[in-house]
């Protein structure tokens, strides 16, 4: 079946096909996209993933379906909260 490993940063985006078979999880369709080696220090075992936009906890359990789209996340420079409040300090 047919599935996509995605990963992006703010200088580049790769969106890659991979064919793998019935009953695959999430980790091991990242693992065979060879995506770690396109973006150097990208550890696939300690990256949060997702499926649509969707968290997934434990991606070496989740087992994919046809047209998924696995989401390599990273990590977050600041919280959410903390930079709208830098925001407003900043327009006052």
């Amino acid at each position: 079946m047919q599935v996509e490993v995605a990963y992006a940063t703010p200088e580049r985006q790769e969106i890659v096909p991979v064919q793998v078979a019935q009953g695959t999880t999430m980790l091991e369709a990242v693992r065979q996209s060879g995506i770690g080696d396109l973006f150097p220090g990208l550890d696939p075992e300690n990256v949060d993933m997702g499926i649509f936009g969707k968290v997934v906890k434990e991606p070496a359990e989740h087992v994919l379906r046809e047209g998924d789209r696995v989401e390599l996340y990273r990590p977050l420079k600041i919280d959410p909260k903390q930079a709208r409040k830098n925001r407003a300090r900043k327009k006052a």
